[in-house]
């Protein structure tokens, strides 16, 4: 399985690059995702980044937000990328 299928659910995410840059540097744990966001916990507040146009190191892996824009039921299925 590759980076782009895994299961990101209570996985550690920082913010890399994005187009708004007061999250970049940003982070946290991921604590539920949709097809378009995941939802982080940042201390004791929830935040919802969207994925699309960011770049996210998740447990050390550079993950661009525009390949992972599927529901994750379906982004764990994909064959190799």
């Amino acid at each position: 399985m590759n980076e782009y299928q895994d299961e990101y659910i209570g996985k550690n995410i920082e913010i890399k690059k994005a187009g708004n840059k007061e999250i970049i540097g940003l982070k946290g744990k991921i604590v539920d995702e949709t097809m378009h966001t995941f939802k982080v916990k940042v201390d004791k507040k929830t935040k919802t980044i969207l994925k699309k146009n960011n770049t996210f190191m998740i447990n050390n892996n550079e993950i661009e937000g525009n390949k992972i824009i599927k529901r994750p039921e379906d982004r764990i299925k994909i064959k190799g990328r």
